[in-house]
């Protein structure tokens, strides 16, 4: 008992960092998105007509896009999301640039009524590493 009331902040500290560990595999857990690389990415493109989104802010968009993919920076994701209610029924993968925080939207999208919600790994650096088709965005 000693040895407990002289380490309660080690004690505490262990804790702590062990529950800040855990957290990201919890959170992954609890999330209506699901993590996928670009192999699915480009097989929901192609057989189930994927909705893409483009969460980057604008300061972070150059460089090009996926194809097709609708800009909404997550930011503005909460007052632009009508813009996406006519697309429910398809599935929907959100990117950003790294791939960091895509998942912070997928909250946001299972409010507006999306079903299938997945998050691109490695965003679009992992999109353009495969050699990926992008299209240019006006500067």
């Amino acid at each position: 008992m000693s040895f407990i009331e002289k380490n309660w902040i080690l004690i505490l500290a262990m804790i702590v960092s062990g529950a800040l560990l855990v957290w990201p595999l919890v959170q992954r857990r609890l999330s209506p998105a699901k993590e996928i690389g670009t192999l699915n990415v480009t097989q929901l493109i192609n057989h189930e007509n994927a909705v893409l989104l483009d969460v980057r802010e604008p300061a972070d968009a150059g460089g090009g896009r996926l194809p097709n993919a609708v800009h909404i920076p997550l930011s503005q994701l909460g007052s632009r999301g009508g813009e996406l209610a006519k697309l429910t029924a398809r599935p929907i993968v959100v990117y950003d640039a790294l791939g960091r925080r895509a998942g912070a939207a997928g909250g946001a999208l299972a409010k507006l009524g999306f079903g299938s919600i997945y998050t691109m790994q490695g965003g679009l650096k992992a999109w353009k590493d495969a050699g990926l088709p992008l299209e240019q965005t006006a500067t």
